[in-house]
């Protein structure tokens, strides 16, 4: 592990998903920390402008303070806000990795579901950039 290192989540409130995507992203990018920001239902507001705002905000100072180079956006499955399969779920968390990218930032940005066993997927997306 990166001794100090920080990711960024932006992830639901659901208290279920918060160990498996922080042990998954610890583990898988090697990093210490992983700097939280949670809305509810959060994979299903990309097109909120005033929640993009203030998550945009929260992960900036992320990046800025903590160093952070990389952020995951979560969905998962049976959550209470945004309601859906992962059908409906994947293409909202892609859309969310585009608006990231769009911030031109330079850090890695991925997207993950969370399946029903509280497993982490990695979502494959739709050209090598955000791969």
């Amino acid at each position: 592990m990166l001794d100090g290192a920080f990711a960024t989540l932006i992830g639901c409130i659901d208290g279920r998903i918060q160990i498996p995507l922080n042990t998954w992203i610890k583990k898988t990018y090697q990093v210490s920390y992983v700097d939280t920001i949670t809305e509810p239902g959060v994979d299903g507001l990309a097109g909120d402008p005033e929640h993009v705002q203030k998550i945009r905000n929260k992960a900036m100072i992320s990046r800025d303070a903590h160093g952070s180079n990389l952020i995951v956006i979560s969905g998962h499955h049976s959550c209470a806000a945004n309601p859906g399969s992962a059908q409906d779920h994947i293409p909202q968390i892609r859309r969310w990795v585009e608006l990231v990218h769009s911030w031109e930032w330079n850090v890695k940005v991925v997207g993950v579901w969370v399946n029903k066993d509280w497993e982490v997927e990695p979502i494959k997306m739709h050209t090598e950039k955000e791969m």
